[in-house]
């Protein structure tokens, strides 16, 4: 959840790019035991039907009145995050489950050296290729400063570090540009330090902040698809390089999904951060992974 996407380029290979966060003290996820990305990629995964097969094989639909530490982590800190963040990711007291959703909170308030608090949930099994699907709404709009996300990280990140292990933002928003949401992916050969990334740029979605949207990510060994709401919906399409290594395509191993509200930083800061706004709540129906057997 780093980064700058002030530069768009399309291509007709792949879209461009931009780049988030580094993951510090994660444990490892554990692998879906379930992912039989040898079988699917015998398949063609460019067929318009191909989808159609895909059964689901992980969930978390929040229902009841605590979060499932089965299925996440919180991963806490006031470092900033290798972007200049001003919150301190904290355990507990910034999660709610109810009404069905996830409630992530981002407060005002001290916490160690930061102004701020926030949580950071990562799952503890990850996945290789499959749909992904999260239903959120995105923080109601009241001003400047917050930066929320949806994605994910390679599952090697902390041996590889970042950007090596790879990076797939299936929604960022920043709150100083309204009405807008943005998809990327980074690796080494794409990301935003070195004006490389591969991003949607902004896309106009006018109910961000009003309604919940599905933000989907169609994955395979050939290609990685950003959707919202419908797979037929697609704003950012990566194709796999031609001539593909690590560097340009850390995309053949599992990832795990994070989800958070960042304050401040390099790009959610960008325009200063307005008090009045807080508590800033993100709320996630569910988070949903199919795959194609």
């Amino acid at each position: 959840m780093l980064r700058k996407p002030l530069l768009v380029v399309l291509a007709a290979l792949f879209s461009i790019g931009c780049g988030k966060g580094d993951a510090q003290g994660q444990e490892t996820p554990d692998q879906n035991e379930g992912d039989n990305g040898s079988i699917s990629e015998l398949k063609d995964v460019f067929a318009p039907d191909y989808w159609n097969d895909a059964e689901l094989v992980w969930s978390d639909e929040f229902d009841g009145s605590e979060l499932s530490l089965e299925n996440w982590v919180f991963e806490t800190g006031s470092h900033g995050w290798g972007n200049n963040e001003l919150q301190d990711y904290v355990a507990d007291d910034n999660v709610e489950v109810s009404d069905g959703t996830l409630k992530i909170i981002a407060k005002k308030e001290a916490s160690g050296s930061a102004n701020y608090t926030s949580t950071r949930l990562n799952s503890k099994k990850s996945f290789r290729y499959g749909k992904m699907e999260i239903r959120a709404k995105i923080p109601e709009h009241r001003g400047n400063g917050i930066w929320p996300a949806l994605w994910m990280l390679g599952s090697n990140i902390q041996t590889a570090g970042w950007p090596a292990c790879g990076e797939i933002d299936m929604m960022e928003y920043v709150s100083f540009d309204p009405n807008k949401v943005h998809f990327s992916i980074h690796s080494t050969a794409n990301n935003h330090v070195n004006g490389t990334q591969v991003t949607s740029g902004a896309v106009e979605l006018g109910s961000i902040e009003e309604e919940f949207h599905v933000y989907g990510l169609l994955w395979t060994d050939k290609y990685l698809k950003f959707y919202i709401d419908d797979p037929e919906n697609i704003k950012l399409n990566f194709l796999r390089p031609a001539v593909s290594n690590a560097e340009n395509w850390p995309f053949g191993q599992p990832f795990y999904f994070l989800m958070n509200i960042a304050v401040g930083g390099n790009w959610g800061g960008m325009e200063g951060v307005d008090d009045s706004i807080f508590p800033a709540i993100m709320e996630v129906d569910y988070v949903r992974v199919y795959q194609v057997n």
